[in-house]
Parts: structure tokens; C-alpha cells; sequence
């Protein structure tokens, strides 16, 4: 049997079975039990194809981590992180081993999320970071997406990061620091990876980069919410999470399973920004809720979070997007620069009293 430490998640698992009939506990299927306070975490090993077979025990195992008493949350997950489930997995303990926070000098770790693709979230990833900047603070973007990386072409960044030592160092624009994968492979290149290797890559991007003091760093989510997202969530300390979302209800659907996902893994909900909230016509200036209207806001007041403020999809931020020079550092003054600085506000007031920051850094 392996080494559960707590007795206490050992005797909940006692009975539960493999899809095969072998005792959950006497296998080799565990590993990487955390316990922080309330929360435990576990992690399932499988084969890929053997997700769906699993899923029930999953479920079961979730739910009786969840009565035992003194536990308000349990994340238990499916993982085919090593290349089989009968290789030896590290031994658990009662704690997750101490690790050197690779963000020590980030004040604040922020997701930007959306529960599809398609909503113009790396646009404003971008423009909500600049808004940042132009409170005050030293800002980074980590860019998370590692299938469809778009923050290269957003900040119309060239070429390779450059080393420092085992360190890569992010790149530099419109006085924010910058890292994708985008940089470090070629722009054509297709990443066919596995979810193990997608983890492994934000880590990396995590630990493996100089990112030094910074007030903020705000991490471009891929869609969805999958392997990526269960990575920063236990890789690192989030601050909160930020959810962009059309008006529309195909993507409010999508965005209500980010919700969901968060705060399953205790993490906040800074709040939802409609984007694409309107089309304003460059030719007759009229307003055109092409997508709907008021979708986010409703949503929003519906789940019991913060509706940060909609922002309409003209040329001039289609432009400005694919020329790599955001809207905001364009025309920082102009009405769209105003709305994403007055979201990054939002943002800052959402952060819990004991995790604002008490003084702004310089630029």
C-alpha cells in the first residue's frame, strides 16, 4: 500500500476498487497528495485512454475526501503525467513537499481565463496589463496558451529570449515584461503535445524565467479548462481570476464552467469583462449589439460576481491588435484606453484588503 500519511484520507479510500477489481489503496494509481489546511488534493494515475473509465471513481473519491470532517474542499484529479501508471510514483506524504516559490517577487499572480476560444481574451490580457501599467505598477503577461500563443503579434515582439545562465530573460514592450512559447518556437510550428507536456511547459515558463519584482503578473489562460489551468492553480499562488466572456449565451456557458472550475480550486473571482459587447460602425458610428446585449453584466449578478465593464469591438482595436500596438498604449486617452484602464482599477480593488498593494511602483 502506498504511504497515504494522513490516516485519515487512507481509511476514507478503504473499499474503493480499480475499473479491474484491485483495492484503490494497494495500487500504484496515487500520488501527489497535498493538504493545506481544508483543501486536499490527489492525483489518479491512468493511462489517456483509460479517462473515462476512471471518471466515476473520481468522482467517488472527491466526494468522501469532502466528508471527512474538518475538509471544506477536495480537488481530486486524473493524470497520465508519468509514461505509465505502474511506474513507481513518488511516495505521499502528509503535506506537499516545501518548493521555492518561482514567483516570490510577484506581488500578484492573476489569471486571465475564458471557457472558449474565439472571445478576444489575449486582446485584453494585453490592454488590461497596459491599463495596469498606467496605475503605476510593474507589470508582466505570461502567455499560457500553448497551442494558439498570440501575445508575439499582440505586442509585435521578434526574435528569441535570451538566456542568463539556466534562466531564460521575458522580453520587453510597452514597458511590460513578456514570455510565450510563441517565442521560442517558430510561428508555423504545431505543438502536438499531451496534457503532461503542456503542464510541464507552464511550469517551466514559471520557474525557468527571470521574472524579478513585479507588482503584477497577469497569465494568459488557454480555453477551457483543462490540464493548463490545473497547473498554475497548483503551481503557484493565484491572487484571483479574471473572466472575459461575450454577451452572448454560447459563451456564457462556456464562461460559467471557468467560474466553476476556480472556485473549486479556492481560487477568487476578481470578475467578468463582456468583450465584444458592441459593434460600433466605423462608417455611421452607430452601436450594434451583434452578439446580444448585457449577457455578462446579468451573468455576472447571476453567479455573485463583480461585472468589471464591456468593451466594444471597433477597427481601430482590430488594428491596433494586428499591428502589435495595443489600443492602449496607442492612444492611452482615447475612449477604449479609458475602459480598459478603468477595468484594470476594477481589478485592483476586487484583490482581498490584506493583498492590495500598498504602494504603486514606479514605471
Amino acid at each position: 500500500m502506498p504511504d497515504l500519511g494522513d490516516t485519515r484520507v487512507r481509511d476514507a479510500l478503504q473499499g474503493l476498487r480499480l475499473p479491474d477489481g484491485t483495492l484503490l489503496v494497494a495500487s500504484d494509481r496515487l500520488s501527489g497528495l497535498g493538504i493545506d489546511g481544508q483543501r486536499v488534493n490527489l492525483s489518479i494515475l491512468i493511462k489517456p485512454e483509460e479517462a473515462a473509465t476512471f471518471a466515476p471513481l473520481r468522482d467517488e473519491v472527491e466526494a468522501r475526501l469532502r466528508r471527512l470532517p474538518g475538509v471544506t474542499n477536495a480537488f481530486v484529479v486524473l493524470t497520465s503525467e508519468t509514461a505509465s501508471p505502474k511506474a513507481a510514483p513518488p511516495k505521499l506524504t502528509g503535506s506537499a513537499p516545501e518548493k521555492a516559490d518561482p514567483l516570490a517577487d510577484v506581488g500578484h499572480v492573476i489569471a486571465v481565463a475564458s471557457g472558449k476560444g474565439g472571445v478576444g481574451k489575449s486582446t485584453t490580457t494585453v490592454n488590461l496589463a497596459l491599463g495596469l501599467r498606467a496605475q503605476g505598477l510593474s507589470v508582466g503577461i505570461l502567455d499560457a496558451d500553448i497551442y494558439g500563443p498570440s501575445l508575439p503579434t499582440l505586442l509585435g515582439l521578434h526574435g528569441k529570449p535570451q538566456a542568463n545562465g539556466r534562466k531564460l530573460k521575458p522580453m520587453q514592450a510597452y514597458g511590460l515584461k513578456a514570455m510565450s512559447m510563441g517565442l521560442l518556437v517558430d510561428a508555423e510550428t504545431a505543438m502536438v503535445w499531451r496534457g503532461p507536456m503542456v503542464m510541464s511547459a507552464i511550469t517551466q515558463m514559471m520557474a525557468d524565467v527571470e521574472w524579478g519584482a513585479l507588482d503584477v503578473l497577469l497569465v494568459d489562460m488557454p480555453p477551457g479548462t483543462g490540464d493548463a489551468q490545473l497547473a498554475l492553480a497548483q503551481g503557484t499562488r493565484l491572487s484571483g481570476a479574471v473572466i472575459v466572456s461575450t454577451p452572448q449565451d454560447l459563451s456564457l456557458i462556456d464562461a460559467r464552467r471557468g467560474i466553476s472550475m476556480f472556485r473549486k480550486v479556492d481560487v477568487p473571482i476578481l470578475g467578468i469583462i463582456e468583450n465584444m459587447s458592441h459593434f460600433i460602425c466605423p462608417d455611421c458610428g452607430g452601436s450594434h449589439a451583434i452578439f446580444g446585449q448585457g449577457g455578462a453584466a446579468a451573468e455576472a449578478a447571476r453567479l455573485n460576481v463583480p461585472f468589471l465593464g464591456g468593451i466594444p469591438l471597433t477597427m481601430e482595436l482590430r488594428a491596433a491588435s494586428d499591428a502589435g500596438q495595443p489600443i492602449t498604449a496607442r492612444d492611452p486617452d482615447g475612449s477604449l484606453g479609458q475602459i480598459y484602464q478603468q477595468i484594470a482599477r476594477a481589478v485592483l480593488a476586487g484583490l482581498e484588503p490584506g493583498q492590495r498593494l500598498a504602494q504603486p511602483s514606479r514605471p
